[in-house]
């Protein structure tokens, strides 16, 4: 008897060992690389302790019985399913979507390079209002205002590109990758066509069904807002005063209309003089720049009139006209990079605000404190480091108040619910 126990035993160790003989090792070892991979890179340092730029503390990791790359991917979509973000969370559905969207921004960035500074600037205003929920693409319709039609949002530009990047999506994959998962990825795309950072992001954002006027008018920073209220704004979405000032680095590029900063230059805070902390060198150009006649008809509290709005006012036909021919002229504008094209993404803007050049009033606060000054100074003297902290802070923008399965929807047009 105890022979037979032995012999059984024997057996079973053979089958263990050949089982384990055939088992593909490739798989095992591939998962083993992916950790080590994932490891490394989340090794980036921020304040005083380790800061890992994947924040997957957020996020559960995928179970470790997952052993074949085809089983760690139905885990993750299982995940997914159940309201996380991913890594590749399209690889199964939609696997060339980044690499559209990465295609399709490039080519219009070559005939249009003004998209970059715009899709910056619309994700923004995308998740500083309830979230990274596409809800600033939606049109006005009965019953809902649009974001759009907010005096914070007037100038607002890039729908016309989400439009694009979204059809190319949608003839290639119908249905499947969300308008709010676009613009995260559209605006890191652009950022990396300007000199500045590629940093990783996690899909799986849903849309939002709703558009949030009234928040907008109120939530997003104004350009004209002092250090207290920067502070306070940006503190209330989670950032600090050493993301706040990396995340404003994003001023490095585009265009910014005079209308925006014409009362620093002739009538500061009601004082029929300029801004004190401005350069006198730098105000005189700006002030060549911006001609005060036309730039007083801009200014951000008139309001201008769409075409249909006028019609339905009791002006004249001659006034209409009239109004609706000075809309054509071009707003007088200043370049942010205003010494030309060759400064690395970033370098310009901080050393600009240390010698008083900073265009809007609200980034020339950011030396007015001393927290935020020394930020400045760092950044002016290190554009690693601010590449890196930037980096970082776009990724923690990009992951606010994100909507997941199954909540929200994917919109098959960007501009209307579903």
């Amino acid at each position: 008897m105890d022979f037979t126990r032995k012999l059984s035993f024997l057996v079973l160790l053979l089958c263990v060992l050949f089982s384990l003989q055939n088992q593909d090792v490739d798989d095992i070892n591939e998962m083993f690389e992916f950790s080590s991979r994932t490891d490394k890179y989340c090794s980036l340092s921020h304040d005083d302790s380790q800061y890992s730029i994947f924040d997957d503390h957020l996020f559960p990791p995928l179970p470790m019985f997952a052993t074949t790359s085809v089983e760690r991917r139905k885990l993750q979509q299982q995940t997914a399913s159940v309201g996380y973000l991913i890594y590749d969370y399209y690889q199964q559905t939609c696997p060339q979507a980044e690499r559209i969207i990465r295609s399709s921004v490039r080519n219009l960035f070559r005939k249009r390079p003004q998209i970059a500074p715009a899709l910056l600037r619309l994700v923004f205003h995308d998740c500083f209002v309830e979230g990274c929920d596409a809800s600033v693409l939606l049109d006005s319709v009965e019953g809902m205002h649009s974001e759009k039609e907010s005096p914070t949002n007037e100038s607002l530009k890039g729908y016309d590109v989400i439009d694009i990047v979204k059809s190319e999506l949608e003839e290639a994959c119908p249905g499947v990758v969300s308008c709010a998962d676009a613009v995260v990825l559209a605006a890191r795309e652009s950022i990396i066509l300007v000199g500045g950072p590629f940093y990783p992001l996690k899909t799986g954002r849903r849309d939002s069904v709703s558009s949030f006027a009234e928040d907008a008018t109120f939530e997003l920073p104004s350009p004209q807002d002092d250090l207290s209220k920067i502070i306070e704004s940006f503190s209330s979405k989670g950032f600090d005063e050493r993301e706040t000032v990396s995340l404003l680095g994003a001023h490095s590029t585009g265009v910014i209309h005079c209308k925006f900063f014409v009362n620093r230059l002739f009538n500061f805070s009601g004082t029929n003089s300029s801004d004190p902390s401005m350069d006198s060198e730098f105000l005189s150009l700006l002030r060549s720049k911006c001609n005060t006649n036309q730039t007083t008809l801009m200014s951000p509290t008139s309001k201008s009139l769409s075409p249909s709005q006028l019609i339905s006012t009791s002006l004249s036909p001659s006034s209409i006209i009239h109004k609706l021919s000075s809309a054509l002229v071009e707003e007088p504008a200043i370049k942010m990079d205003f010494e030309g094209p060759g400064e690395s993404f970033g370098t310009l803007y901080y050393r600009s605000l240390l010698q008083g050049r900073g265009i809007l009033y609200v980034d020339q606060q950011l030396t007015a404190g001393e927290e935020t000054k020394t930020w400045v100074q760092a950044y002016a003297s290190d554009v690693s480091l601010f590449h890196k902290d930037f980096g970082l802070t776009m990724m923690k923008l990009s992951n606010l108040g994100v909507l997941t399965a199954p909540m929200g929807q994917i919109r098959k047009d960007c501009r209307k619910v579903s």
